[in-house]
This record gives C-alpha cells, structure tokens and sequence, in this order.
C-alpha cells in the first residue's frame, strides 16, 4: 500500500489544522494505521493510531484532548484533526499503516509499522 500525507503548514499557537492521509494500491486489506512525528533531531514518536473498524483509538497522552484520529475506508483515507496546536507540537508528521490481525491492540511503536507516507510539515509559531 502507498501512502500520501497532506495537510500541514503554518498555523499560530491555539489554532487548528486537519491532516489526511490517503491510501493507494493494496486498500483491499485491513489496516490499522497510526500518525507519527519527527521534530529536528529528535526521534520519530507516536502520535495517534486507530483500527481498522475506527472502533479502537490510542493517543500520546501529550495529545489527548486536543487531537482526534479518524479514517474512512470508503476512501481509504484517515484523518487527523489537530486543535489547541502548540509550538513543541512543530515537527513533520508521518502517516503510517499495518495489517490489522484483529486485535484489539493498538500499535504504537514505529517498528510494528510496515508502510509509511512521505511525511507532511506542521509548523506552529508561538
């Protein structure tokens, strides 16, 4: 499966920006697909992940509250609606999927992801 990320950008501190993620090729497989972000010199973290049904969500606890994963496998193309965004919130975002087995973990390593988008920039000044 491919995977394009898009959405990011330049927003002040307090604002809100939607990311999306769309799937190409092999969608005829269930995926669990998660986001992930990488600010300069850190390591890539994780950020949100959801199931395959959408049933089972699971967030960075620096994130609750302010961001919502979602997907929509008619168009194969998940979602991530970022609010109350915040400056350390700055970093490229990765999406990033796996076949579900059915599980009802939620993966949320970067080594458990099989597939990844090509990252989109989300800037947020102060």
């Amino acid at each position: 499966v491919q995977l394009q990320a898009s959405g990011g950008g330049l927003v002040q501190a307090g604002g809100s920006l939607r990311l999306s993620c769309a799937a190409s090729g092999r969608t005829d497989i269930a995926y669990q697909m998660g986001w992930f972000r990488q600010a300069p010199g850190m390591e890539r973290e994780f950020v949100a992940a959801i199931t395959w049904s959408g049933r089972g969500t699971a967030y960075r606890d620096s994130v609750k509250g302010r961001f919502t994963i979602s997907r929509d496998n008619a168009k194969n193309t998940m979602y991530l609606q970022m609010s109350s965004l915040k400056p350390e919130d700055t970093a490229v975002y990765y999406c990033a999927a796996r076949p579900d087995s059915g599980s009802i973990v939620i993966v949320t390593t970067t080594s458990g992801f099989n597939y990844w988008g090509q990252g989109t920039l989300v800037t947020v000044s102060s």
